[in-house]
């Protein structure tokens, strides 16, 4: 058998009151026949070995001589054959933050990056016989599945065109979280454990290379940047010389354009405010 198998057991309230009795007609029996009085005993003391309780969220996987029973699921007080052994398996969410490992992305570069992982059980009997520990198997399957992970995907992109090619560790969150979510549900689907949801819960250059790191980043924004100022200022410049020309305010041969565009490149590209210096005479001087 590979399958879950859900059982109903006896109600342990009316297997209380049989054990009662049970107990009190050998307290009787103390009066009459001693053999009465020990059997009652032993009989009522065996009964007590089947009382188990489940509480909510919880369960109960019941083994007869290493054979497999079934699982109980609904909570309350029951009883059971006494020969049965129990063993608890939790239903309730679980919440796992991996530790931080290090790892080298899609680049080669090393990163630190852990997991958050939100996790339950679903199936008892894969979770209580197909892996030897199956709290453990979370955590080395986590930390497996995020490794992988990192190598498949670059931590960050550095298009000098500012264009998004690929998914990346930092940018794509949604995309990345999906990625992780399906491979530890692959994983982890051996141990009946479902995942209910999978995230990346720290991400960083390693220590060695951040500054450098860093560096490159600012650099790719400066770049970015100038390139949108540079696109903005020949927007205006082309849009100041259409709007002289249209309006017939100043002709301007070859020469004086290039002057034009120049000093306005410049005034609108610098990073420091221009200094205006007037011209009293020509034009030529």
């Amino acid at each position: 058998m590979k399958n879950e198998k859900i059982i109903k057991v006896f109600n342990g309230y009316l297997l209380l009151f049989f054990t009662i009795l049970f107990f009190a007609s050998g307290i009787y029996g103390v009066v009459n026949e001693i053999f009465w009085l020990i059997s009652c005993i032993v009989l009522g003391l065996f009964l007590i070995k089947g009382f188990f309780l489940v509480n909510p969220n919880s369960s109960k996987v019941l083994l007869l001589f290493g054979k497999y029973i079934g699982t109980v699921k609904e909570n309350g007080f029951f009883w059971a054959n006494p020969f049965y052994t129990r063993k608890r398996i939790s239903l309730r969410a679980s919440n796992f933050d991996s530790e931080r490992v290090k790892v080298n992305d899609k680049l080669g570069n090393p990163i630190m990056i852990s997991t958050i992982l939100v996790w339950k059980v679903e199936n008892t009997y894969k979770a209580a016989f197909d892996v030897d520990n199956y709290e453990n198997f979370v955590r080395v399957q986590s930390d497996a599945a995020v490794r992988k992970l990192a190598s498949l995907y670059p931590y960050d992109n550095f298009e000098d065109d500012g264009q998004e090619e690929e998914i990346t560790l930092r940018a794509s969150v949604n995309e990345v979280s999906e990625a992780l979510e399906k491979e530890l549900s692959e994983r982890l689907s051996m141990a009946g454990i479902k995942v209910l949801e999978a995230r990346i819960g720290y991400l960083a250059y390693a220590q060695e290379i951040a500054n450098a790191m860093l560096k490159r980043q600012q650099a790719t924004a400066i770049v970015a940047a100038r390139h949108k100022i540079v696109e903005g200022a020949v927007s205006m410049v082309e849009m100041a010389l259409e709007e002289l020309s249209k309006k017939e305010i100043v002709d301007l041969d070859e020469e004086r354009k290039a002057a034009m565009v120049s000093n306005l490149m410049v005034i609108l590209c610098s990073d420091k405010d221009a200094t205006p210096i007037v011209n009293t005479g020509t034009l030529n001087h």
